[in-house]
Order: C-alpha cells, then structure tokens, then sequence
C-alpha cells in the first residue's frame, strides 16, 4: 500500500475509532449520573441546564474526550509506518479542535474548559503516540 494512502487511512481510522470511544463513554454517562427530564440530545435543553448540573456530570465528557483521544491517536500511530508521534498529535489536533468547537457551544463551568483542553486532548495523544512506538518496538 502506498504510505501516503496508508497515512491517511490511519488518521481517518484513528478518528472514526476515536469517536465512537467518546460517544459510548459520554452515552455511559449519561446512563449513570442522568440528567432529569432532560433530552440529551437536544442541544437547547443540554444548554439550559448546564450551569445546574453538579461536577460529577462532566466526569464522562472529560473520560470521554480523553479516552477517545488516546484510542484514536493509539490506532493511528499503530497504522502508519514512520512519525508515529506526529501522526497521533494530528488526531489530538483534530480532538482539540471538536473540543474548542463544543465548549464554545455548551455553558460549561470554566474549571472543565480549562481541564478539558488542557488535559484531554494533546497529552492524551502524545501518551497514545507514545504507547504505540513503544510497542512497536518491543515487537
């Protein structure tokens, strides 16, 4: 397979796998600390209630964001061939960006925006870039 083509599959791979991670988590969430009578995926009814809800409703969105982007740039940097680092960081960007993109929609309380984008996407994705080098070179 050409690498440029296998480079892009491993990203677009590592994304989607990445994603569906973060929705089964955030999807948990919900199932174990519920928001009453409220439609989750309603985007107006989530905003109205945001600055209600306690903290342990934004333990599964931090997991969620952070976990899906440690699977995602851990299935890309297994994929592609060479800068497995580089290539996990392009799936943190990506996360980062969703991230930037959904705190700027939801009224969440500042304490999570400054841990979620601080902790949840970059060094997530170095640590899945860097868990897959290093199992690639145990092999």
């Amino acid at each position: 397979m050409n690498n440029t083509l296998r480079n892009i599959l491993a990203v677009v791979l590592g994304w989607f796998a990445g994603s569906i991670v973060n929705m089964a988590l955030v999807q948990l969430g919900y199932y174990i600390y519920p928001i009453p009578n409220v439609d989750t995926n309603n985007l107006e009814a989530l905003t109205n209630v945001m600055p209600s809800l306690s903290s342990k409703h934004f333990i599964f969105p931090f997991l969620a964001h952070a976990v899906g982007t440690l699977v995602g740039a851990f299935i890309t940097a297994l994929i592609v061939l060479k800068y497995k680092v580089r290539f996990a960081l392009v799936i943190g960007t990506l996360f980062f960006i969703g991230g930037i993109i959904v705190n700027m929609m939801l009224p969440a309380p500042t304490w999570f925006k400054a841990v979620d984008l601080l902790l949840a996407y970059m060094p997530m994705a170095f640590a899945g870039g860097f868990l897959a080098k290093s199992l690639k070179k145990t092999h």
